[in-house]
Parts: C-alpha cells; sequence; structure tokens
C-alpha cells in the first residue's frame, strides 16, 4: 500500500476519510503490468473530487505512483482513495488541509468462467438507496448502503444484487451498472438522485454512440426489468455480466450483451 506516495499501511486517525466517509475512489482492474483504462478512472477521479470540494492529486503525480505498483503487480485489483485528508474534530471541513491519497492492491478476484458467457443469477435487495442529487453520480466512501444491500445476497450461487431507491426506482448492482435490452433498445437507469456513474456505463453509452444505437437513460422500474430482452451488469473488474435469472424470471440468450462485451475487450 502507498500513502501519499511513501508504504505504508496506515493513516491518521483524524483523516475525514475514516471519520466521515469524506473521500472518493476508484477501482482498476491491472493485467500483465497494464492498468487498464487508468485515464478514464482518473478523468472520474477529478470530477468526483471537484464535486466535493476536495484538491485531487495530480494526473502525473498519480501516474507516476502507479508505475511503479505495475512493476510489481502484473494482474490485480488496484484502489486508489483520496480523503479530505486530517481535520480537527467536528463535521466542518478545514478549507486548507491537503488531501490524503493512497493505494490499496489486492489479487484479482477468481470469479467463474461461466459467468460472462452464461450469465448470473441475481436477487432483488430489500434495502433500498436514499435519494441524494448532490451526491448522485460520485463514487463516494459513504458505501454503507452498499455494504448491507451485499451482505442479503448470501444464498449459495448469487453473484450480485439489484438496488431500488426509496421511490422503488430501479438503480443499479451493489457494486455494477445496469443495462436493459428492451425491443431493441438500451436503457439505463437514470442516476440523477442516487447511483455510482461507472467508467464502464460511460463506455457502454460511448459505444453506442458510435454505433448510432441511442441509449435511453430514464427511469426503470422493476417490472420493466423483468419484462426485458436482456439484462447486464458492469464494473471495471468483471467487465460485463449478462443476467441469466432474476426472481422467478429466467432468460437463455444474450446476443446484444455478448457484442457489447467483445467490443469493449477490444478496445
Amino acid at each position: 500500500m502507498l500513502v501519499n506516495g511513501k508504504r505504508s499501511n496506515s493513516i491518521s486517525i483524524r483523516d475525514r476519510g475514516l471519520l466521515y466517509g469524506d473521500g472518493v475512489f476508484r477501482t482498476l482492474r491491472v493485467f500483465e503490468h497494464r492498468a487498464q483504462l487508468w485515464p478514464l478512472h482518473y478523468q472520474k477521479l477529478h470530477h468526483d473530487c471537484t464535486a466535493l470540494g476536495i484538491t485531487c492529486p495530480d494526473f502525473t503525480l498519480l501516474s507516476g505512483e502507479l508505475d511503479s505498483l505495475l512493476g510489481q503487480h502484473p494482474a490485480a485489483v488496484m484502489k486508489l482513495i483520496v480523503t479530505r485528508g486530517e481535520g480537527a474534530r467536528g463535521y466542518a471541513p478545514t478549507r486548507s488541509a491537503p488531501p490524503t491519497h493512497l493505494w490499496d492492491i489486492a489479487p484479482l478476484p477468481d470469479y467463474p468462467d461461466d459467468y460472462a458467457a452464461c450469465g448470473i443469477k441475481v436477487q432483488v435487495c430489500r434495502l433500498r438507496l436514499g435519494q441524494q442529487p448532490r451526491l448522485a453520480g460520485i463514487k463516494h466512501l459513504n458505501r454503507l448502503e452498499n455494504v448491507l444491500a451485499a451482505a442479503e445476497c448470501n444464498d449459495a450461487g448469487m453473484a450480485e444484487g439489484l438496488l431500488l431507491d426509496t421511490q422503488n426506482n430501479v438503480i443499479e448492482g451493489t457494486r455494477s451498472n445496469l443495462f436493459l435490452v428492451s425491443q431493441g433498445e438500451l436503457v439505463t437507469p437514470d442516476l440523477s438522485n442516487c447511483g455510482v456513474a461507472g467508467v464502464q456505463r460511460d463506455r457502454v453509452m460511448t459505444w453506442a454512440s458510435r454505433q448510432n444505437r441511442p441509449v435511453q437513460v430514464r427511469e426503470v422500474k422493476l417490472e420493466e426489468v423483468m419484462h426485458a430482452d436482456e439484462l447486464f451488469l458492469l464494473n471495471s473488474i468483471i467487465s460485463l455480466w449478462p443476467i441469466r435469472e432474476l426472481e422467478q424470471r429466467r432468460w437463455a440468450a444474450f446476443p446484444v450483451a455478448t457484442q457489447i462485451r467483445q467490443a469493449l475487450l477490444e478496445e
């Protein structure tokens, strides 16, 4: 682990990321000594830091630290965290405090190969996401909702959970973004009030634009999800997984999801 560019496994007990979840993060997949989609992740990191009023570390600085880690970790998951830094007691941030940034390294997860080809089993979580437009789309450190929702998905073979908000709009997976294929059209939930706008979500929309295939970004109800032609989930570690089973509904073919997954892998 690196903390502010130095090898360390500790941060101050007064760091606001620890005390209040006051920070943001990105998760990168490293394969063959390469950090996949690093420039896109940095753009998201910079955007999210700016939205919270946190000074984002420089791209060149972070890239240098990342390069030093890639030589030692040819295949890994690297999590980059930026917090507002240390502060005095109380919620109000100290304007002059320098941010803290750290890199955490973990092994790549060993997911079954058939998840990508044959799809995954998903359940609808009981937990409902609260709406907060100020934080919507941002990958901030306050992830307790996701922790509690993920704890529900403890049945054997359950790969992910689907999250709705308090207005019963379908939003995302516990750690992934959702797309529907409905009557040949791509649809993804609107994240104006809650949820995380991931890099892979943006990539699918960019791919669709290049293919002259519009994507509808709007409110999605569970009934529409259950009647979709295809469903798939994405994040930067798993890439793309089709959904083969959700509650009592089952899908056996994923032609659009397979096409998109292949296109993302070829980029």
